[in-house]
């Protein structure tokens, strides 16, 4: 029961994330420290709308018990290219920052989906 409660929170969490990121991608433009960021880890403007429906696709695949896995498993991806992006363009303050979002999605695989019978 504990499990499920704590897989049901980090679910939640996660979702939200997923949602809040790739609403924020689309409106880079409105935020010019994330571009700026997104400029120094080499992500070009063209690619910036494939990452935000990479990330909203993410939240919506991990509502989905059949296809929990593969939500978590982009994610996880998704986060290690921020983080290779980020030690290629030398800024290890964004790696550091994004090792407990990458273990979020391998903590919640290993707990599995919070309503599976």
């Amino acid at each position: 029961m504990t499990k499920n409660i704590i897989s049901l929170v980090l679910l939640i969490v996660s979702v939200s994330l997923s949602f809040k990121h790739g609403w924020d991608t689309f409106n880079y433009r409105k935020n010019p420290e994330s571009l700026k960021m997104m400029n120094e880890l080499g992500i070009s403007e063209s690619f910036i709308p494939i990452l935000g429906i990479l990330t909203i696709a993410v939240g919506i695949l991990l509502f989905i018990p059949k296809i929990f896995f593969l939500g978590n498993l982009l994610n996880a991806i998704s986060i290690v290219l921020i983080m290779s992006l980020a030690l290629r363009a030398g800024n290890y303050k964004i790696t550091l920052m994004e090792i407990p979002f990458l273990a979020l999605p391998l903590i919640m695989i290993w707990l599995k989906y919070p309503f599976k019978n």
